[in-house]
């Protein structure tokens, strides 16, 4: 899951916050809005991130958090990474 650069963006931002807004993980990111929401859904779906959907005022929002199962994810897939670097 974590082997796409852009879903592994999205992951490594989340690390450094609680939580972030999806305008905010777009322009850190530079993904079009469409191709975020299709890497949000799937690190959702895979039980990395929680993303909440809300109202604010007038205006929709986005906001999403990393979970333990994607902070732990994280972790295994640097490890990996480490270890296939020792090679």
């Amino acid at each position: 899951m974590l082997h796409v650069q852009q879903r592994l963006g999205i992951v490594s931002i989340l690390l450094s916050v609680e939580e972030a807004d999806f305008v905010y993980i777009r322009k850190q990111t530079g993904m079009t809005a469409g191709n975020l929401s299709v890497h949000l859904d799937k690190l959702a779906t895979a039980g990395y991130i929680h993303v909440r959907k809300f109202i604010d005022g007038k205006r929709p929002r986005t906001v999403c958090r990393l979970t333990p199962l994607g902070l732990a994810a994280f972790e295994s897939y640097v490890e990996a990474l480490r270890e296939y670097l020792r090679i």
